[in-house]
């Protein structure tokens, strides 16, 4: 079987199946685990790549999304010439990854037409879900549940270790992005949830939606968590220790607040959202899970 796969989470979950050999074809942004570097990348974004301020990268997605612009192409040409036999693609975010509507347009234009399996998971039980989906059109369903059972292990072990702990439950509020500021949804709020806190912005499965300074302010959170969407640690630290030099923000002096990897382990919807999880607990409840290595967490 051959596999095309346009979203990072999608590859990273045919690898976690076992399935690499099988996949052709992968996006621009897709870069775990990394051998994924050697496929050929069979789509490209619109939008000016790093370096720019959050702002600017918010004005210059709004602009294209004005006039009707697609913020992502995909290269038809070598895709047919790859011939998958199955498509993963996501009806989650369109400014995320490429829409599935276009997905669809293009399968049906291939000879032999491919499966095309759809992510769409907006909370973590859909993430997870979307996993079952893939490993069955992989025809990996053993792997599959094999991949769930060692998932859903590591968030009992969580959760076991806070309950025997009787652990205290921190006001957390995740920054999606910082100009303008967005609150963190989807999955997130459960994975803040499950690593032993209380989102004080959002409510699992919601949209990520702006907020302003001082609705943030008014949740009163304890802890701030900076996650960017698709940010590394280098990059969040930089967006959070920007933001907090804002005098808007002088009300979060005192604050504990760290900046974490969000490309790998908040932003894709895929296995490592465990890792996320597992990350959380140790910003939350260090005593009991261990600092996080500066990696993937930097406090700010």
């Amino acid at each position: 079987m051959k596999v095309v796969s346009l979203l990072p989470a999608g590859t990273e979950i045919v690898a976690a199946l076992g399935a690499l050999d099988e996949l052709v074809g992968v996006t621009h942004e897709c870069d775990h685990p990394e051998t994924v570097a050697a496929r050929p990348r069979v789509t490209s974004s619109a939008v000016a790549a790093g370096g720019q301020a959050a702002g600017a990268v918010d004005a210059e997605v709004r602009a294209l999304s004005a006039a009707g612009t697609s913020l992502f192409s995909l290269d038809e040409r070598l895709i047919a010439a790859l011939r998958p036999d199955v498509v993963l693609t996501q009806a989650l975010c369109d400014v995320c990854a490429v829409s599935e509507t276009d997905v669809r347009a293009l399968a049906a234009r291939l000879a032999p037409a491919p499966r095309v399996v759809t992510l769409s998971g907006t909370t973590l039980d859909g993430v997870l879900a979307d996993v079952e989906r893939v490993a069955a059109a992989l025809g990996r369903r053993a792997e599959g549940e094999a991949l769930l059972d060692e998932l859903g292990s590591r968030i009992r072990r969580v959760h076991e270790t806070l309950k025997a702990a009787r652990a205290p439950r921190p006001r957390v509020a995740v920054i999606e992005w910082t100009d303008p500021v967005y609150a963190a949804g989807h999955w997130v709020p459960e994975m803040v949830r499950r690593a032993g806190g209380i989102d004080a912005l959002a409510q699992p499965g919601e949209h990520s939606v702006p907020r302003t300074v001082e609705q943030v302010a008014a949740a009163d959170p304890e802890i701030l968590i900076f996650a960017p969407c698709g940010y590394d640690v280098g990059r969040a630290t930089a967006a959070g220790r920007e933001t907090l030099a804002n005098p808007a923000w002088r009300w979060a002096a005192g604050h504990e607040a760290w900046a974490v990897d969000a490309n790998a382990y908040v932003s894709r919807p895929g296995p490592r959202l465990v890792d996320g999880i597992e990350l959380f607990a140790g910003l939350m409840h260090p005593a009991l899970f261990g600092v996080p290595d500066e990696r993937r967490a930097v406090k700010i």
